[in-house]
């Protein structure tokens, strides 16, 4: 169908059915963005800081949506996803930089989504090794059996089983009195926080989501008459992932922070017994494992496909779900490897809260370079319709340097102090 055509069909349909009919990418994105890393995450901020972190939370939705929004421009408009849009306007040899940059994050977010899932079964009495089989095994069969809607609908059934955390907040019974307090008292001298702001930039705004949500939206076939339905679909993702880990926060400050905020939590099984004190111990250990395999699966769906496909796009092989495993072998291949070494790490054993503060903190501090090449890209890539410019880009500038230079800033000092 023509651009001119597709235009005439969308503009036919009742909003909601195109709404209906694009929505996907963005808010498949953004339950991955709120993955099994960004809850530990969110669980030790309000363990530690009680609701000192909660106003980020907010503050992160439009910043949020204006980095993702610049995804959907590209992909709907070029009809090409963001490796090959490096490689094209800047050479193969900044697009290895940038695609180095998100193998390094997509391998750090891939082992913290297993080691939730691994957490959960630990829970239950599932040894790690047979809970990253099953995920493996399903998930591959789910790539290769599967075509880009299906993998689309999985990746939304499984992702909203997140939604639990509001649930668990409300169960919580916060002091709104309290958390107001403690929301607008922000101690910039504590290296602790300052680390732990980092780390919640980095767990909200992940190198991976833009690689990823450019190239969905081409998969999916969106054009620009879609752009609108596009943007309102990133627009509800970027309010919902930030509720979800505003739930998170406000449920670990609520019960932890009643006796004291300072404390660490260490494990996975640690995190559900602080977070899920009144819904009763088999209910809350239930509803957390819902929300926890909801997250982590949902991220290592999106982590993996962004990392074959990425591939895909530098090094030219095909890369798409509509194309079978003999059709795109390496496609598959890169896919399946991946799972298959981030099970085998995650079954040997791994710090996993540690580690996932530590994932985020690294995804801030690449900020600088997945932000850089998407503004430029916004800049360089867009016809003059659609291009980023006038006061806008002069809002987008300074939001993108913001946020990476805070990152940029709190995670150093957090390490160095």
């Amino acid at each position: 169908m023509s651009e001119v055509a597709a235009a005439v069909a969308a503009r036919r349909r009742p909003r909601w059915a195109r709404f209906a009919a694009v929505a996907g990418p963005g808010i498949v994105v953004m339950l991955a963005d709120t993955d099994a890393g960004s809850i530990i995450t969110a669980a030790q901020s309000g363990a530690q800081t009680g609701y000192r972190l909660l106003l980020l939370q907010a503050l992160m939705i439009p910043i949020l949506f204006v980095v993702q929004e610049l995804t959907i421009r590209l992909g709907v408009v070029t009809g090409h996803g963001h490796g090959w849009a490096i490689r094209k306007h800047f050479g193969a040899r900044w697009a290895w930089v940038s695609v180095a940059t998100l193998l390094v994050a997509c391998v750090g977010a891939l082992v913290t989504e297993l080691s939730g899932i691994a957490g959960v079964g630990a829970l239950i009495g599932i040894p790690a090794w047979l809970s990253m089989a099953i995920v493996v095994v399903g998930l591959t069969v789910m790539a290769v059996q599967g075509s880009y809607l299906t993998v689309e609908r999985i990746a939304l059934a499984v992702g909203l089983f997140e939604c639990v955390f509001l649930y668990v907040a409300f169960r919580a019974r916060p002091d709104l009195h309290t958390a107001m307090r403690q929301a607008l008292a922000i101690p910039v001298g504590n290296p602790q926080y300052l680390y732990l702001v980092a780390a919640n930039i980095g767990a909200v705004i992940m190198p991976w989501m833009v690689f990823y949500q450019q190239s969905a939206v081409v998969e999916k076939g969106l054009v620009v008459a879609d752009l609108r339905a596009a943007r309102w679909d990133t627009a509800v993702g970027s309010v919902v992932t930030q509720l979800i880990m505003g739930a998170v926060l406000v449920a670990a400050a609520a019960t932890i922070g009643r006796t004291g905020t300072g404390q660490s939590l260490d494990t996975v099984q640690q995190i559900a017994q602080a977070v899920t004190p009144f819904l009763g111990e088999i209910n809350g250990s239930m509803m957390f494992a819902l929300g926890m395999i909801g997250a982590a699966l949902v991220a290592t769906i999106v982590v993996t496909l962004t990392a074959a496909r990425t591939l895909g796009e530098i090094m030219g092989f095909d890369h798409q779900l509509a194309q079978s495993p003999r059709e795109a072998p390496w496609f598959y291949a890169v896919y399946m490897l991946t799972l298959v070494l981030g099970g085998a790490l995650v079954a040997s054993g791994v710090d996993l809260v540690r580690l996932s503060v530590a994932v985020q903190v690294m995804n801030a501090l690449l900020l600088p370079v997945v932000l850089g090449f998407l503004f430029m890209l916004a800049r360089r890539a867009l016809p003059e319709p659609y291009r980023l410019k006038g006061g806008y880009a002069v809002v987008v500038a300074i939001t993108i340097a913001l946020t990476a230079g805070l990152g940029l800033y709190a995670g150093l000092a957090g390490i160095l102090g």
